[in-house]
C-alpha cells in the first residue's frame, strides 16, 4: 500500500523506479522501451527533463541538474528524485501555493503528487518492461489510477498525451486495466 501523504507516497514510488533503474544491466538502457520513440534511457529522461521545468514555471522552486541521462541514467535518475523529495520533506514549501499559468492554484505538495509522482508510477512500468523486469506496480495505486482517469478518457485522449487504448479482459490486473488505459499493451516485452 503506497501512502497517501505526498512526501511519502513520493519516496514510496521513486523508491520503486530507483530499484528497477539499478537493476538494470549497462546494456539495457538502449534496449527499445513501449513507448514507441524511447529507449530505457529515455524513460528515465523524460522524467528528469520535464518536470523542473514545470516546477519552476509555476513556483520560484529550482531544482539543479545532476549527472547526464546518457552518461550515467541512474545517477542521473537518483539526483533528480533526491531533489524532488527535498522539496517534498521541507515544511517551508507545504503552503507555497503552485501557480502554474495552465493550471488551478495548489499546494506545491498536492501538485507534485498530483502531476509527477503519478507519472513516475506510470513510468515504473515502461522502464521496467524495458530492461526485462517485473513493473510490480502498487495495485490499489492502479485501481485507484485507473478508476480516476476512465471518466475523463475522452478529454485525456484529446491531450495527446496517451495513446489509443488497448483493450483488456475484464478480469484482468488493476496493472494491465490501467496500462492499457494509457495506451501500452500489457503484454509488451523486449
Amino acid at each position: 500500500m503506497i501512502p497517501d501523504q505526498p512526501a511519502e507516497e513520493h519516496r514510496s514510488i521513486a523508491g520503486r523506479f530507483t530499484e528497477v533503474a539499478r537493476a538494470a544491466d549497462a546494456d539495457q538502457w538502449d534496449a527499445q522501451s513501449p513507448v514507441a520513440d524511447w529507449k530505457a534511457r529515455d524513460v528515465v529522461r523524460h522524467l528528469v527533463e520535464w518536470f523542473p521545468s514545470f516546477l519552476a514555471d509555476g513556483s520560484d522552486i529550482k531544482l539543479s541538474a545532476g549527472p547526464s541521462v546518457d552518461d550515467d541514467p541512474v545517477g542521473a535518475w537518483e539526483h533528480h528524485a533526491a531533489a524532488v523529495q527535498a522539496v517534498l520533506d521541507d515544511p517551508a514549501n507545504a503552503d507555497v501555493v503552485f501557480t502554474h499559468p495552465r493550471l488551478p492554484q495548489m499546494p506545491i505538495p498536492q501538485a507534485i503528487a498530483q502531476f509527477y509522482t503519478s507519472d513516475v508510477f506510470m513510468h515504473t512500468w515502461d522502464l521496467a518492461r524495458a530492461t526485462g523486469h517485473e513493473p510490480a506496480l502498487d495495485d490499489d495505486r492502479c485501481r485507484t489510477m485507473f478508476g480516476g482517469m476512465e471518466p475523463m478518457d475522452e478529454m485525456l485522449r484529446q491531450s495527446g498525451q496517451y495513446g489509443a487504448r488497448v483493450p483488456v479482459a475484464d478480469d484482468a490486473s488493476w496493472e494491465d486495466k490501467l496500462m492499457g488505459f494509457v495506451g501500452r499493451d500489457p503484454a509488451w516485452s523486449v
